[in-house]
């Protein structure tokens, strides 16, 4: 019965791990929608903190990077939740090389609302 055990154990360390392999592709949900003269993008980053969290437009592609350490407690039956995000968005405005985004993005229980003024542009945005 031991190495049936160890078998279920190892099969199941490799479930979660590919688990958690689908997440960091497929995450963040994301909504954008236009409001009025902004652009405004929604995202879901729970459980990583807004210093970890790093936002950049270039071209038309909005660049979300977060990382967060693993918790290390006790005994684990399951780990699913992403210990790192790196996904780009395509943006439906575009912003030239020279250009600078005045965009503003805030961070309030686990989710990062990013709002891009459609008639200014920029490349770098600070999350308050």
């Amino acid at each position: 019965m031991g190495i049936a055990r160890y078998m279920a154990r190892e099969i199941a360390r490799e479930i979660d791990s590919r688990s958690r392999e689908f997440y960091e592709f497929v995450m963040p949900a994301i909504d954008m929608v236009e409001d009025g003269n902004d652009l405004v993008v929604t995202m879901d980053l729970p459980g990583f903190a807004k210093k970890d969290i790093s936002l950049r437009i270039q071209g038309n592609l909005l660049s979300i990077f977060a990382k967060r350490e693993a918790e290390e407690t006790g005994t684990a039956y399951q780990r699913h939740r992403p210990l790192k995000i790196d996904k780009k968005v395509i943006l439906p405005i575009s912003v030239k090389e020279d250009e600078k985004v005045v965009g503003k993005a805030t961070y309030a229980d686990g989710v990062v609302t990013l709002r891009i003024p459609l008639s200014t542009r920029s490349t770098n945005i600070l999350i308050t």
